[in-house]
């Protein structure tokens, strides 16, 4: 029997309500598929760090190391300063294990009405590929003489040959196992020298996949498509920011934020992947069973298939699309299920 280990970091907010049932749905998906998990929960993030000063102990890293991969909730509250969720926690674990890919899907369920008039499944079904170690978001800038006239501010941004070459190819290949379609979203017609070389390489690699139709989008048009014309994309490739942001228009066209599940992942295996919900703590639900557990659930699910179990994955895919097509819905989709209840269905449906 193949055993894996799994971190569980439950983190602040609505981490503590939605990742327990997630696990219970990763411990039904090991039974139906003959397979043992270990997991291992720990209390890290905001809260921890009121207490202890830091977002995860000083070996936390080290500890995480040897997991198989990390399931985590989302870190923030609402007296914490905003800027240390990623800093302390989130873009050190990704950084460290070299999760360069961000994985987020988007895609309509059944049973779901999109926001967008007349456009249903067949027209919302892509796979945004986010850059996740480079780009805007390395934090390498400072702010100088802050309380003066002459104060200012710099973030400068980071884009390497081999970080966009590598990320690229975890895209192409994404791409030639759905439509051969790949979108470069970028801004290279204003940011000339970052987002350009940026363009360069991902064009070489296009080369090297003469089966993937290749295109390049400017981010302003391709947030008017999302909303138009969503139906043109397979899967998108872009950098840490725009990625960022797309990925949460991405997910507002399929009706809530709450479905939303991602991946950050090490593709060579090196090192552990994390596997989180897009939506964030959201502190001011938490503590009233009202949270969406299928961002979280739908998130265990790419975990499953990421460590090498794809058959256990799909059963709980296909318990997610069975639940939310039974009509049974959370607050933030119109309805009255609680959290509890959105689990049990799902469990209910796998395998079914």
């Amino acid at each position: 029997m193949k055993k894996y280990k799994i971190a569980a970091v439950f983190g602040d907010g609505i981490g503590t309500e939605i990742i327990p049932p997630g696990i219970e749905v990763l411990q039904r998906a090991a039974e139906m598929f003959d397979f043992k998990l270990h997991v291992d929960e720990f209390d890290w993030g905001a809260g921890y760090y009121k207490m202890h000063g830091d977002f995860m102990p000083a070996d936390g890293l080290n500890i995480l190391k040897g997991y198989d991969a990390i399931y985590f909730g989302a870190v923030g509250l609402p007296d914490v300063d905003d800027t240390l969720p990623a800093m302390m926690y989130t873009f050190k674990v990704r950084t460290h294990f070299k999760q360069y890919v961000n994985y987020r899907p988007v895609k309509l369920l059944p049973g779901i009405d999109s926001p967008l008039r007349n456009k249903g499944k067949d027209e919302i079904d892509f796979v945004i590929i986010r850059e996740n170690n480079e780009g805007e978001f390395v934090q390498n800038g400072k702010i100088l003489y802050p309380g003066e006239s002459r104060g200012l501010a710099t973030d400068t941004s980071v884009f390497t040959r081999k970080g966009i070459e590598q990320v690229a190819h975890f895209a192409f290949r994404l791409a030639r196992s759905r439509r051969k379609r790949l979108t470069n979203v970028t801004k290279s017609n204003t940011l000339i020298h970052s987002l350009a070389y940026w363009d360069r390489v991902i064009a070489e690699v296009a080369e090297q996949y003469p089966d993937v139709e290749y295109g390049k989008m400017y981010v302003d048009n391709a947030s008017a498509s999302f909303v138009l014309r969503p139906e043109v994309f397979d899967v998108i490739l872009s950098t840490n920011m725009i990625g960022d942001i797309l990925s949460d228009l991405g997910g507002a066209i399929t009706g809530s934020l709450g479905l939303c599940a991602s991946g950050n992942i090490n593709p060579e295996k090196e090192f552990p992947s994390m596997f989180e919900p897009i939506h964030g703590s959201a502190p001011d639900i938490a503590g009233k069973n009202i949270a969406n557990p299928i961002g979280a659930i739908w998130s265990a699910a790419l975990l499953l298939e990421h460590i090498g179990e794809p058959k256990a994955a799909e059963t709980i895919i296909n318990g997610i699309e069975r639940t939310t097509a039974s009509g049974l819905k959370t607050k933030d989709l119109g309805g009255n299920a609680n959290t509890r209840q959105i689990a049990d269905h799902i469990m209910k449906y796998m395998g079914t």
